[in-house]
């Protein structure tokens, strides 16, 4: 499978995106105060780092096949609430809205090379990471709803 100019520049910015969010939540892993919100951004590393692995395939001519499994979805217990002030509630609420944020936008990044490239198996690819993205999207909001950071 040859690219076209545009594809490859597409698969960059994908890809830069990519490692974007393995900064960030590499970073969020790191910053958070809880548990829970260390071990989902922790989880959230790996995906994205698929995600980037199967990108790389398809710069390299290849049509990978996506890894088997559905989405499953932890679920969260309440470490603040909605009446908790403190600065590590602050602080987890920023790096979650951070990346929800993000999400949100390689989303919508993927949702448009969807429609730029012209190799079915490599489009159907790229939905499939636009609905894990939305997946972690998901994620985000449970922990936030669980912990009052969402309204």
């Amino acid at each position: 499978m040859t690219l076209t100019a545009k594809e490859q520049s597409l698969l960059k910015d994908m890809k830069d995106s990519e490692q974007l969010c393995i900064d960030k939540y590499t970073r969020g892993a790191t910053s958070a105060h809880d548990g829970q919100l260390k071990n989902l951004f922790s989880t959230l590393v790996e995906n994205e780092r698929s995600h980037l692995d199967l990108l790389t395939q398809i710069g390299n001519g290849t049509v990978p096949t996506m890894p088997s499994g559905g989405a499953s979805f932890p679920t969260f217990s309440a470490t603040y609430s909605s009446a908790t002030q403190n600065q590590d509630a602050k602080d987890d609420a920023y790096l979650c809205q951070d990346a929800l944020s993000g999400e949100k936008q390689v989303s919508s990044l993927y949702n448009t090379c969807i429609f730029e490239f012209t190799d079915n198996g490599v489009r159907s690819v790229l939905a499939d990471i636009e609905k894990a993205e939305q997946n972690h999207g998901k994620m985000i909001y449970d922990y936030m709803k669980a912990n009052g950071m969402y309204s």
